[in-house]
């Protein structure tokens, strides 16, 4: 049985009947809700959507807290929805941007929503049978072939452009410039509302807290349009402790694709988080019980430097988005430079995961046609700047405070082509945890 089987055995065995917004709402999910929605939710199993915008061939954790809101949907015994936005990826959202983006081409849309729907597989049970299956739907399927006259007469002539305008997120854009492509963008989301209603019995869209404006005119299209009923909630939107926008490292976004952010790179961007933002961040993402993270949220602070939110937060999104592999490979990772791991553990890297491990680490260079008779360790480490001088490199070699890839060596040493990690590489460490990555081109 896969990891992505033994998930979803596990999702059935948790679905179950709770009140979604109140979970919601305890965990600081819940900005703003419909009236009616939580009675809605109560009275039967209910089909939800949430849109994705195609910019990139994956997602990044920006995405992560709507995709839990789908999995919480769904653990709820309720139906998920999950809408790629294949044509409204042509246009560009307006909301909560200062510049109008850049419109993609169709092949890169295509390409990334294949990506897209690629990752949604790994988080919502598609292939179930059971009446709260999860369902894919790509926006471009309803609107390739939509005549703008049609659109124009059937859709527009439903909402004002006093309504549209205003709105905070047309508001926001009036003074800088909006053009009329990006205008449209709530009515052709209105419309993907509709068309759900209408299509699917999909009552209720969710999305973050930039979005209310573009779901309330969805619901309002499906009143004024077909007359049937709707409803919404939004969650806020993720800030980190100093304001700033959740999702991001010193090195850009943090990627669901192992690809572009290794596993041990996001189990890294996990278990660094300050502590405030841990104690936020437990409660958004981790699919454990409320009391349970609260209890580790206690613990944690009684002894904030052994980061058992941190791990605790960090192992399970690491397993939720890689695998228990990856997430076992990270902690080996994070090992090498953190605690006294054995050199074996050094040479089982590869090349690019030598490299990712070595993330921001010092690096000297080296000659390594010298390495064939060897290269005395002392004048090595003060001509390339690991220490300041011979006699300080001495005088820590003699006190056994340097290890050439993780084992202790004295002055005497030589370094020759054996030490070779990758055929490239040596990791010096002095003292405990001062390293430096030498590379002999």
């Amino acid at each position: 049985m896969s990891s992505i089987d033994a998930a979803f055995k596990q999702l059935k065995k948790h679905t179950h009947k709770m009140n979604l917004i109140a979970e919601l709402r305890e965990r600081g999910l819940l900005q703003d809700v419909m009236p009616g929605t939580e009675e809605q939710l109560n009275k039967e199993m209910t089909s939800g959507y949430i849109g994705f915008d195609p910019t990139a061939d994956s997602l990044h954790i920006g995405s992560m807290l709507q995709i839990t809101l789908l999995m919480r949907l769904q653990r709820a015994g309720h139906k998920p929805y999950a809408l790629i936005g294949g044509a409204t990826g042509m246009i560009g959202d307006p909301s909560g941007k200062s510049a109008e983006r850049n419109l993609l081409d169709v092949d890169t849309i295509n390409r990334n929503c294949a990506g897209i729907q690629k990752q949604l597989s790994k988080f919502l049970d598609f292939s179930s049978d059971a009446p709260n299956g999860a369902v894919l739907v790509n926006n471009y399927e309803w609107f390739k072939d939509f005549s703008f006259l049609d659109f124009i007469r059937d859709i527009g002539k439903h909402i004002t452009v006093n309504y549209m305008l205003a709105k905070d997120s047309v508001q926001k854009r009036l003074e800088t410039g909006m053009s009329f492509t990006e205008f449209t963008y709530q009515l052709i989301q209105g419309y993907d509302s509709y068309y759900l209603n209408a299509h699917h019995n999909v009552k209720l869209q969710m999305g973050g807290s930039d979005q209310w404006g573009n779901i309330v005119t969805g619901t309002e299209l499906i009143r004024r349009k077909g007359g049937g009923e709707a409803f919404a909630l939004i969650s806020p939107l993720i800030t980190k402790s100093d304001g700033s926008k959740f999702g991001k490292s010193e090195s850009g976004n943090v990627w669901l694709d192992a690809e572009r952010t290794s596993p041990y790179q996001f189990y890294q961007f996990w278990l660094k988080l300050p502590d405030a933002d841990a104690e936020k961040m437990s409660l958004i993402f981790s699919f454990k019980p409320i009391g349970e993270i609260k209890a580790v949220i206690e613990e944690h602070r009684k002894a904030p430097h052994l980061r058992l939110l941190q791990k605790m937060l960090a192992d399970e999104i690491t397993t939720l988005v890689h695998s228990e592999a990856d997430l076992a490979f990270a902690k080996q990772a994070s090992e090498i430079l953190f605690s006294n791991t054995s050199v074996d553990a050094l040479k089982a890297l590869n090349e690019k995961q030598l490299l990712e491990v070595m993330d921001g680490v010092p690096q000297v260079n080296g000659a390594k046609d010298a390495l064939v008779e060897g290269i005395d360790i002392i004048s090595f480490l003060a001509e390339s700047g690991v220490f300041p001088s011979k006699g300080e490199a001495r005088k820590m070699l003699q006190s056994n405070g340097v290890s050439i890839n993780k084992e202790k060596v004295g002055p005497e040493f030589k370094l020759q082509q054996e030490h070779l990690l990758n055929e490239k590489y040596m990791l010096i460490q002095k003292g405990k945890s001062n390293y430096t990555l030498a590379i002999f081109g």
